[in-house]
């Protein structure tokens, strides 16, 4: 096979590749939006929608674990420091250190192996096929790492605009007669189609106060679980406030109001910065287009002008 035929090939099976993925993930996002939406209309509970465990689950939950419980750091201060990332980006599970571990030695070892058997059957040249498996072991290696970091953004992002809400239904409910344990237990009810992430974390929250933890502390957990400085807030609020004695729902309706404001402020921000980021495509695509499109004509005509044109020859 050539070298134009190998390019070719390897083209196609990126293209393939990057092609199912994308309608893999656009179909599978649409049939858990209809089946989550024939589940609010016909008013089952979502806790009970959860699928049977399949062979990708059971993957997952049995040979992920054994690869990666070798990598499990012995240095407690490391394990630590992974399980509290792991916890920040909602990952809760026993063998979630292990099951993460095991994703990433899996994307380290994968594509190295790959690389060697396309190399040894001959469809790719060997050392292309070790460079281009070495590489991308590398960033299965460094990739998950920013993704958890990706995740445990895109969860704080959500808790920073759920909780203004949750906090505008907790001071209605306590308005109206109930206690701050009972507020807690109509927020995760209230919420939990709007933002299902909060609500589930303050069930736990409702939990731990039944198991005899003042709200306060519980918030505290919670915001130690979140790593989000709103929710430490919150928690030193009620806890002040069940403290000394000063209205709780005053003080947390003041706490709502500055939530609130904090989130406008920061769509604010957003607004003023798209307006930079937009400069960048517009300079890289939008502008060269412009270019050869006002320029193109002057250029084919001053072309076509210096090849028509003789110049002539001075003879001595």
């Amino acid at each position: 096979m050539t070298i134009d035929g190998e390019i070719t090939l390897i083209v196609f099976s990126l293209t393939s590749s990057a092609f199912l993925l994308v309608y893999t993930l656009v179909v599978a996002r649409r049939t858990r939006l209809d089946r989550r939406l024939e589940e609010i209309g016909s008013g089952r509970d979502l806790s009970d929608s959860i699928p049977q465990a399949t062979s990708m689950a059971q993957f997952t939950q049995s040979t992920l674990p054994r690869m990666g419980a070798p990598l499990i750091p012995t240095e407690e201060e490391e394990r630590t420091l992974l399980q509290a990332r792991l916890i920040h980006a909602g990952y809760y599970g026993r063998q979630a250190m292990a099951i993460f571990l095991g994703v990433k030695l899996l994307l380290i070892v994968g594509p190295t192996f790959i690389g060697l058997a396309l190399g040894v059957l001959g469809i790719l040249p060997m050392r292309y096929a070790v460079l281009g498996g070495t590489c991308l072991g590398i960033g299965g290696m460094i990739g998950p790492s920013f993704w958890l970091d990706s995740q445990k953004k895109k969860r704080q992002t959500n808790f920073r605009r759920a909780l203004p809400d949750a906090l505008e239904v907790l001071v209605i409910s306590m308005e109206g007669g109930l206690s701050l344990p009972g507020g807690l237990r109509k927020i995760s009810t209230e919420l939990r189609t709007a933002h299902p992430a909060l609500a589930a974390e303050l069930n736990l929250v409702q939990r731990e106060v039944q198991l005899g933890r003042s709200p306060g502390e519980a918030l505290m957990q919670l915001g130690t679980r979140t790593d989000l400085e709103e929710i430490r807030n919150l928690a030193s609020v009620i806890t002040q406030a069940e403290r000394y004695g000063a209205s709780l729902v005053k003080s947390l309706r003041v706490h709502a109001e500055t939530l609130r404001l904090k989130r406008y402020q920061r769509a604010e921000e957003m607004a003023q910065k798209a307006a930079i980021k937009i400069m960048f495509p517009t300079l890289l695509f939008i502008f060269p287009t412009v270019f050869v499109v006002v320029l193109a004509p002057a250029v084919l005509r001053f072309m076509n002008f210096f090849t028509q044109t003789k110049i002539p020859t001075i003879k001595f």
